[in-house]
């Protein structure tokens, strides 16, 4: 078994995600970039995540997929690092509320509007997200209450996966550019860690032009 954090991604996944908390949590990692229908599909990552999909994270003998699941992991991982409330915090609760509502009904309802595949008004109690603007709001209520950040002043792992949803909502107008989302992407954009993430994944993009 080796402490060794192995970091597999493409710098135009969700695996910018994770990139982002690997470098909040500030351990070294080593990055594995896979093609999208070459290495993803190898039998070798295959072994790893059977859906061929990035990202995913292998630690310690631990293999973790899922965006929100990495973050929450790492979290988990490395309490020195801040990133989650305590077992036994009463925050805890509101931390995995959030994480999860962007893991499941805003990136449905997201997705699911930007391919003109919504679920009918008269359907909406059959999906998890309810309607497109039900979602929206309870995301512009979950960024605007507390803050700074989704527990207050305490930046957490939850922040990082929400963040990106919210960031990503605004960059592609898959989400209304409110105020709330703004204020709350700017902060976040600002944050060192999420900074190196970009220049990271930036550069490994340009590297993949290049040798295009």
């Amino acid at each position: 078994m080796t402490d060794e954090i192995v970091f597999y991604t493409n710098p135009m996944s969700r695996g910018r995600i994770v990139r982002w908390m690997l470098e909040e949590v500030g351990r070294p990692y080593r990055t594995e970039v896979l093609d999208y229908g070459t290495t993803m599909k190898s039998a070798d990552y295959l072994a790893i995540n059977p859906m061929g999909k990035v990202p995913a994270v292998v630690h310690g003998g631990v293999t973790v997929t899922e965006g929100a699941a990495i973050c929450a992991w790492l979290a988990d991982a490395f309490p020195e690092a801040k990133l989650a409330p305590a077992v036994d915090d009463s925050k805890r609760g509101l931390y995995y509320r959030w994480m999860f509502f962007a893991a499941g009904p805003v990136e449905a309802a997201v997705t699911a509007k930007s391919l003109g595949l919504l679920a009918p008004s008269d359907k909406s109690a059959t999906v998890g997200y309810g309607s497109f603007d039900q979602t929206v709001d309870a995301l512009e209520y979950a960024v605007e209450q507390g803050g700074p950040w989704l527990l207050g002043d305490q930046f957490t792992a939850a922040d990082v996966y929400v963040g990106s949803q919210v960031a990503w909502g605004l960059m592609f107008k898959t989400l209304p550019e409110r105020p709330a989302f703004q204020a709350y992407a700017a902060r976040l954009m600002a944050r060192p860690a999420a900074v190196r993430a970009r220049e990271i994944d930036d550069a490994l993009i340009a590297e993949m032009k290049a040798g295009a």
